[in-house]
């Protein structure tokens, strides 16, 4: 007999466990709630799907409800879940060397917009980070908000492949 998939398990979990599993993809309890909600998906397709739809209907709160649970771009998680090991992954191209000037500009970023720079890191080098983060500190606190919704929404599509993928 086969294995169970990730996503089989998941679709028969205990509400919270399988609570713990999305909020490692995404924090914002509001979006896990309502993919919970919606259980069982057949495949990791439709449960993408029903993500989009529920990430598009958050509010700001939702957000930053999300953003609070993010590391600082260069910082290194000490953390030992899910969500803190994918975080390392995901921050592998910042080196050393950059470290130094995104820390200087997670704190400028923070001081401008309210909240921790996000950018979906995964495949960017350090270098391409930190140009990310100094072209998007010239934007309009609205402009911003939309790029970090954008941000946050390719991890989550990512995460969420790294935690239900056959």
């Amino acid at each position: 007999m086969p294995e169970e998939t990730p996503l089989e398990r998941f679709n028969v979990a205990e509400p919270a466990h399988a609570e713990q599993t999305l909020l490692a993809c995404c924090a914002a309890r509001r979006w896990a709630d309502e993919l919970l909600a919606r259980r069982p998906y057949h495949d990791l397709a439709g449960l993408r799907r029903v993500s989009h739809t529920v990430f598009e209907s958050l509010t700001w709160d939702d957000i930053a409800e999300a953003l609070a649970a993010h590391p600082r771009i260069g910082e290194r998680t000490a953390g030992t879940g899910q969500e803190a090991a994918w975080s390392r992954d995901e921050q592998a191209g910042a080196d050393s060397a950059t470290q130094e000037d995104l820390a200087a500009g997670n704190v400028a970023y923070e001081e401008r917009f309210g909240h921790v720079f996000l950018i979906c890191a995964t495949g960017l080098s350090g270098e391409e980070m930190l140009t990310a983060l100094r072209e998007r500190l010239g934007n309009d606190p609205d402009t911003e908000r939309g790029v970090v919704r954008a941000e946050l929404a390719k991890i989550v599509d990512l995460r969420l492949g790294k935690a239900f993928a056959s």
